[in-house]
């Protein structure tokens, strides 16, 4: 099905963003610790990019887990239900995840619109670039929830996210 084509697409390249996201991460405090301890020049750019990647990294990965079923659930709960109240029952989970990825991304969206003027200290750039890993975290999920959706409807399970 090419939804769930796009949706793997979506997924592998979100899965590598969080990637090199998490490599420049480790690089970043590296070079904080190698510019306080061995240097005596601590760089005052290094703490406010790595909490910026940390948002992308974990908005990202999260994403994808919603994809791969990685969430939080109550899988122990749900299997002790008869099979048409499990089909109910995950897919009550994916509308109530889908219907927070919706409001998680509609106020991604209103806070970026009002801090888009307002710059970060030290780094120059937008008070909104903060808010951008909700907004594309919030919309995949939504993809993803959809693509779950449909998966159960058509009883085939989403097949896992590869690099």
């Amino acid at each position: 099905m090419a939804y769930t084509a796009l949706c793997a697409f979506l997924a592998r390249w979100a899965l590598r963003a969080a990637a090199f996201g998490l490599v420049l991460l480790v690089l970043c405090v590296q070079w904080q610790v190698i510019g306080r301890y061995l240097l005596n020049d601590t760089p005052v750019w290094t703490e406010p990019v790595a909490l910026l990647l940390l948002l992308y990294i974990t908005a990202l990965a999260v994403a994808v887990g919603v994809r791969d079923a990685g969430h939080l659930g109550l899988e122990s709960l749900v299997a002790l239900l008869p099979p048409a109240a499990q089909r109910v029952a995950e897919a009550l989970i994916q509308l109530l995840v889908a219907l927070f990825a919706l409001l998680m991304a509609g106020s991604a969206w209103e806070w970026m619109q009002l801090k888009w003027e307002e710059p970060k200290p030290i780094l120059g750039i937008p008070e909104a670039f903060d808010y951008l890993p909700l907004l594309i975290g919030g919309v995949l999920m939504g993809l993803f929830c959809i693509e779950q959706l449909i998966a159960l409807w058509r009883k085939n399970p989403v097949p896992a996210t590869r690099l």
